[in-house]
């Protein structure tokens, strides 16, 4: 089977490793401190609003606001545990054909690698961060109420994170929006490995028969018999990429829940 390329030790999020061992981008890391990149990222314009919500006076405590409870804490729950039970399942069915009377499994999983494209994992991860940018995005938008709520000062804070989050999410956007044609890289490899290997499994088994008929000339007189490679099972590729596929998107899902954890943080302290 295909064997990951190797990378030099990355520290980083969870998202970051997973796309280094799994694609052939060979990107080095950055020295440069994430001020500096923000500075890059942000506009004149959202540059002007964070100085405004940092050195004015906060805005007033708007009324009859929501109150941060475990009613709140029990629906982010409920809302990652959902997405990744969507992920978990979605990933799993992704050209999958379910098995008729009679059918051997290890031969409906070939059958399913061999007719495997990758146009459909393609847009099962688009609609995948699709759900998770709207379902998180609602989430963080009723907790920064519940912050906003608080005390002046807490309203400043809620401010300057509707003030990050419009001016990231393009950003956003772009960077995760190349994950599915980085692992379309990955899907390739994967399947021309693997028939790589059955092609080599195949050519081998000739002389193995040649060998085991009893041809003097297959092997010198006394030499060890040389070990047979294993043929890979066919279509295990489509397998593990579909577990490669489930880890990256939890793995983003992590990245996108940062900022409601950092919300859920401000209101269990306040």
């Amino acid at each position: 089977m295909l064997q990951a390329p190797q990378r030099t030790g990355l520290s980083g999020p969870t998202l970051i490793r997973l796309l280094t061992r799994l694609t052939d981008v060979d990107v080095p890391q950055s020295r440069q401190p994430l001020s500096d990149h923000l500075s890059q990222w942000l506009g004149w314009t959202d540059a002007i609003a964070l100085s405004a919500a940092l050195n004015n006076r906060p805005p007033a405590i708007a009324p009859g606001a929501r109150t941060f409870s475990s009613a709140e804490e029990r629906e982010c729950e409920r809302v990652r545990a959902t997405l990744a039970d969507a992920i978990a399942s979605d990933t799993a069915a992704t050209a999958a054909k379910r098995l008729m009377p009679g059918q051997v499994p290890a031969k409906v999983a070939a059958l399913q690698a061999d007719d495997a494209d990758y146009s459909n994992f393609r847009q099962r991860y688009l609609s995948l961060q699709h759900t998770m940018e709207t379902s998180i995005g609602n989430l963080r938008s009723r907790l920064r109420g519940m912050v906003a709520a608080k005390t002046p000062e807490m309203t400043r804070l809620a401010v300057v994170d509707a003030i990050m989050d419009r001016a990231l999410l393009p950003r956003e956007r772009s960077l995760l929006g190349a994950i599915p044609k980085l692992l379309q890289g990955h899907f390739d490899r994967l399947r021309l490995a693997e028939q790589a290997a059955l092609d080599a499994a195949a050519a081998q088994a000739p002389a193995d028969t040649g060998a085991t008929a009893g041809t003097d000339a297959a092997e010198p007189a006394g030499a060890a018999p040389q070990p047979a490679v294993p043929a890979p099972k066919p279509g295990a590729w489509l397998e593990t990429f579909r577990k490669d596929m489930r880890s990256v998107l939890l793995a983003e899902l992590d990245i996108r829940l940062q900022p409601v954890e950092g919300l859920l943080a401000t209101l269990r302290a306040s």
